[in-house]
C-alpha cells in the first residue's frame, strides 16, 4: 500500500493519500493544494477514486469538488452533515474500497455532528479528523458540537482500537505528525488516563476560544463540497505551452513541446560557461546565465515572456524556476530531463560560445 501524509501550512491541515492496485483515496484535501495532489497522483501512477472529508471543516475549503472536476472522483462525506453535491453520503459502518484495501467508517460526532473517522482494514492506522488530535481534541462549541458526545465517540470508537494502531489527525499546529492509541490512552490530557466525562465537559465548556478566522467562508463552501458559488471557474493552468506540474511544485515542459514553442520563449541555460559548449552543447538561441549569477541578472530578462530554464539534467534548472517564481516571473517552466534528455531525443543543438 502507498501512504503519504501531506501538509497545508496555511491551515495546518494534513491531507492523506492512500493507494493500492492503481487506485487512490484522499482524506481531507485542501482546495489550494489540489495541483500538488494531482501531481503526486500522476507521479505515483494512481487514479483517484474517492475523496473523503472527516467533517465540514471551519478553517479551510475542501478540495473535493475541484478534484472531482479533474479526476472524476467520488465525493464522500457524512450524510448527517447535509452537504450538497455528495456522491456517497456516509454512515457508520460503511466501507470505502481502493484497490485491494478498504477503510471502515466510524461515526465520531462531538466536534461537529458529522465527524467521521476512517479505520484501515487491518486496524493498523486510523484517520481521526478533529475528533482526536495528538494530545488533544477538536473544540465542541459550534457546528452542533457536544463535549459529552465527543467523549463517548473517542472512548467507544477510537481508544478501543489496538494500542499499536497509529492515529493520524486532520490538524496539528506544532508539526507533530502521528500518535498511537496507546499514547493517547495514557497521555492525552483531555481524554486519557483517569479523565471522566465530567472532567472533560468542564474543561471543554471553559475554553473560551475565538471562532476560526475562515469559518464564515469555509463552512458554507464545504457544505457545497468545495464548489465555488455562481459560475465556477477553476484556477487557470498555463496556456503558453503544454506543461506538467511536478510534485515539487515546478512546471515542466517536454523536449518536443519546447522545440515546437521555442519561437516565443526565453531559453535560460543555468549551467556554468564551460558546460555551455561541451559535448552536450546547448539549445539554439539559449542565453547563458549560471545559476550562481541568476539573482543578479533578473533585470536582463523580459518578465512578460515565458522563461524555460535548462541545465544538464534538470536539477539546477528546477532550482532556477523556483528562484524566478519567487522573483515574480509568472510564466516559468523547467526542461524535463535537461540537455541529457534533449540530446537523447536527437533534437538540434548549438556549440557556439555564449
Amino acid at each position: 500500500m502507498i501512504f503519504r501524509q501531506l501538509f497545508d501550512p496555511t491551515s495546518s491541515t494534513y491531507t492523506y493519500l492512500l493507494g493500492d492496485g492503481g487506485e487512490a483515496i484522499l482524506i481531507d484535501p485542501v482546495y489550494e493544494q489540489v495541483p500538488r495532489d494531482l501531481a503526486l497522483l500522476q507521479e505515483l501512477g494512481l487514479k483517484l477514486k474517492t475523496t473523503l472529508d472527516t467533517h465540514v471543516h471551519a478553517d479551510h475549503v475542501t478540495g473535493a469538488w475541484r478534484l472531482q472536476q479533474r479526476c472524476g472522483s467520488q465525493i464522500a462525506l457524512a450524510e448527517v452533515a447535509g452537504a450538497s453535491g455528495l456522491d456517497r453520503p456516509l454512515r457508520h459502518g460503511d466501507r470505502i474500497d481502493f484497490g485491494g484495501r478498504y477503510l471502515t467508517v466510524r461515526a465520531t460526532p462531538g466536534h461537529t455532528n458529522g465527524c467521521l473517522s476512517y479505520v484501515l482494514d487491518d486496524q493498523s492506522m486510523a484517520f481521526t479528523g478533529d475528533s482526536l488530535l495528538i494530545r488533544g481534541c477538536g473544540r465542541t462549541d459550534f457546528q452542533q458540537g457536544s463535549p459529552q458526545q465527543l467523549f463517548a465517540s473517542v472512548h467507544e470508537q477510537l481508544l478501543t482500537l489496538p494500542g499499536e494502531c497509529l492515529l493520524y489527525p486532520a490538524h496539528d499546529y506544532r508539526g507533530i505528525t502521528v500518535t498511537s492509541v496507546a499514547e493517547e490512552r495514557r497521555y492525552n490530557p483531555r481524554l486519557g488516563g483517569d479523565v471522566d466525562v465530567g472532567d472533560f465537559t468542564g474543561h471543554m465548556n471553559n475554553l473560551n476560544l475565538p471562532h476560526p478566522k475562515q469559518m464564515a467562508v469555509a463552512v458554507p463552501a464545504n457544505l457545497r463540497c468545495g464548489q465555488p458559488e455562481g459560475d465556477a471557474v477553476l484556477p487557470e493552468t498555463p496556456d503558453w505551452a503544454p506543461l506538467t506540474l511536478r510534485f515539487s511544485g515546478v512546471w515542466e515542459i517536454e523536449p518536443m513541446a519546447l522545440l515546437e514553442h521555442m519561437a516565443g520563449l526565453q531559453i535560460l541555460d543555468v549551467r556554468e560557461a564551460p558546460e555551455f559548449i561541451d559535448r552536450l552543447g546547448h539549445l539554439p538561441g539559449a542565453r547563458l546565465v549560471p545559476l550562481s549569477q541568476l539573482t543578479g541578472s533578473l533585470d536582463q530578462l523580459d518578465r512578460e515572456r515565458p522563461v524555460v530554464a535548462v541545465c544538464r539534467s534538470g536539477v539546477r534548472s528546477a532550482q532556477a524556476c523556483v528562484l524566478l517564481s519567487k522573483a515574480g516571473f509568472g510564466k516559468v517552466a523547467n526542461l524535463a530531463g535537461g540537455m541529457l534528455r534533449w540530446k537523447i531525443e536527437g533534437l538540434p543543438v548549438a556549440t557556439d560560445s555564449a
